[in-house]
């Protein structure tokens, strides 16, 4: 334990790693761009340097705490240095700020508000750029690149994909993928978390908000959506709501009131995974086939796979996303003729956490019979955009239930949206009981919490079932390392790409404040299931709807299952 005077004030001080850390529990705010406390620091945008009694300046993120140090965060000189690099990043930065994605909560612009940054005094000499628009998930703009390093370290330290980094010195300096090529040519894997990091508009989401409109405006097409578990605890930030609160009706209501005519709830094809992948493992287990299984639910996971461990495909469920599957059910649904007496053509809208999904919506995979599965895919970002173009009062909003026959899932689809929720509903799957003892049982079982890497043994029929959960593609290559040289060994292994899972998504509002957050949305999924009737897949009486369905029956393998 120690003590650092800050601005005449003495704050105590024991593990913290830098001086900034300390400077903000004592209540002090100073600006930041390159910071970020999940990465390893960077001390490249120089703006939370202080100065020390004898006039040093030093970035104070990159500064370990020393005893007795004074330190004072806005003197006059401070002030004027702020300035500066914040009209030298601007300077050499894209300035058409009023029709970037970022424009209002851009941390660039806010910090050049806060510090008074009304003029810039040099002009921008350097050359323009061309847009990187290969990925069918993220925008990349040059232009708008402030060097920050956020996106580098978090694909690089993060994910472990490598996919962008600095290239060049000085004034050419630059972020990029190897080689200058399109982002879609190179591992990225579609996550994501890269655009989560960026302080600017020089990573964004590809957006299908105009395809989205257009569907809605025409009178000849039958839209219909689908919306992921962790949609529901996260969009609801934007409009004042508590984080973490389930917004899914409020939700359902504003997308009537949009135009979509039938609103449904993905956790119903969340309960079908369970029911497939289940019997998937049992399978393989039964008949000693391709172990461990891994999970198919995540495409930048699997996409991770084929990039990097291309021996483990075979390894991969065979089972569709529940995204997948949804849109595939949907199409078949309304083909039917008695389904589509007014002869519309059926649009498939999914609502997801995700960037990824939106690459997944166009693998060869991902059309049945010749057809487009999904026909567009919104992240949560992308609707609230939507929604406040619409001019929705959408903490107001009555709430409204899904639409039906296929409006209800169970509690096990619905945790589906955290990290070991999908290793979580298949054990509810296979316990023979309903009884609130067994439930609490396989909770407990080790699948909570937002360890990167968990393991849990449980036993199923005499034998030792060895499950191992893992968020993060760093994670996940830490795991599939152990499997690859023989260190470890599991019969099931679930991944979600995102630390944190599909609440933490890439396509989910950011927030800095990381940890809070992600609990905060977890409760939210949890407090869901509590209060759900149903707990088990197996449990849901729509499942029999679709099974014993004669639109569905004689073609399940094809709408469930990928057929490469």
């Amino acid at each position: 334990m120690g003590y650092i005077t800050i601005n005449g004030r003495k704050v105590e001080f024991t593990n913290e790693k830098n001086v900034l850390t300390i400077i903000r529990k004592a209540g002090i705010d100073i600006p930041t761009l390159c910071y970020q406390p999940e990465l390893s620091t960077f001390g490249a945008c120089r703006l939370c340097t202080v100065e020390d009694d004898r006039g040093r300046f030093f970035a104070s993120c990159s500064e370990e705490p020393r005893d007795g140090m004074v330190i004072y965060t806005n003197t006059e000189k401070l002030r004027k240095y702020r300035k500066l690099i914040v009209e030298l990043l601007l300077a050499s930065h894209d300035r058409e700020c009023t029709t970037c994605e970022k424009n209002g909560h851009c941390p660039l612009q806010n910090v050049a508000r806060r510090l008074g940054v009304s003029d810039v005094r040099f002009a921008n000499y350097k050359e323009r750029q061309p847009i990187d628009d290969s990925s069918y998930a993220i925008i990349r703009d040059p232009n708008k690149c402030i060097l920050c390093g956020n996106c580098v370290r978090e694909c690089n330290e993060v994910q472990t994909v490598g996919a962008l980094d600095f290239a060049f010195r000085g004034s050419e300096a630059t972020v990029t993928p190897a080689f200058n090529r399109p982002l879609a040519s190179t591992k990225c894997v579609s996550c994501g978390q890269c655009r989560v990091v960026c302080d600017t508009g020089a990573l964004t989401i590809r957006s299908h908000v105009d395809k989205v409109w257009a569907a809605l405006n025409d009178p000849e097409t039958r839209v219909v959506c689908q919306i992921a578990p962790a949609v529901r605890v996260a969009i609801g930030d934007a409009f004042g709501l508590p984080t973490g609160q389930n917004a899914l009706y409020k939700l359902v209501s504003a997308l009537h009131m949009m135009g979509f005519n039938r609103v449904f709830d993905t956790t119903y094809t969340a309960d079908l995974t369970i029911m497939e992948e289940s019997a998937e493992f049992l399978g393989r287990v039964a008949h000693g086939q391709k172990l461990p299984l891994l999970t198919s639910c995540c495409p930048a996971w699997v996409k991770f796979v084929d990039n990097e461990y291309p021996e483990f495909k075979q390894n991969v469920s065979t089972c569709r996303s529940p995204q997948g599957m949804f849109s595939a059910v949907l199409k078949e649904y309304y083909r039917a003729p008695e389904h589509n007496q007014s002869n519309k053509k059926t649009f498939v809208v999914s609502i997801m956490p995700c960037t990824a999904k939106k690459m997944e919506s166009e693998r060869p995979n991902s059309y049945t019979y010749g057809e487009k599965d999904t026909d567009a895919v919104l992240t949560t970002t992308e609707l609230i955009q939507m929604i406040r173009q619409f001019g929705l009062d959408f903490a107001n909003l009555p709430e409204e239930s899904c639409d039906m026959p296929f409006g209800m899932g169970s509690g096990g689809g619905v945790i589906f949206g955290v990290t070991g929720g999908v290793t979580e509903a298949v054990l509810r799957r296979l316990i023979q009981d309903h009884s609130p003892k067994s439930l609490e049982a396989v909770a407990k079982s080790g699948v909570r919490g937002n360890d990167g890497i968990k393991e849990i043994t449980v036993p199923y029929n005499g034998m030792d079932v060895k499950i191992c959960v893992a968020s993060g593609l760093g994670n996940a290559r830490k795991v599939m390392d152990a499997v690859k040289n023989g260190e470890k060994e599991y019969h099931l292994i679930e991944v979600m790409a995102c630390p944190g899972g599909c609440v933490m998504g890439g396509g989910q509002p950011t927030r800095l404040d990381h940890k809070p957050v992600v609990e905060e949305r977890d409760e939210g999924i949890y407090r869901t299931d509590r209060k759900m009737v149903l707990k088990k897949s197996n449990e849901n009486p729509l499942m029999d709807f679709f099974y014993q369905n004669p639109i569905f029956k004689h073609k399940i393998h094809d709408l469930l299952h990928n057929h490469e």
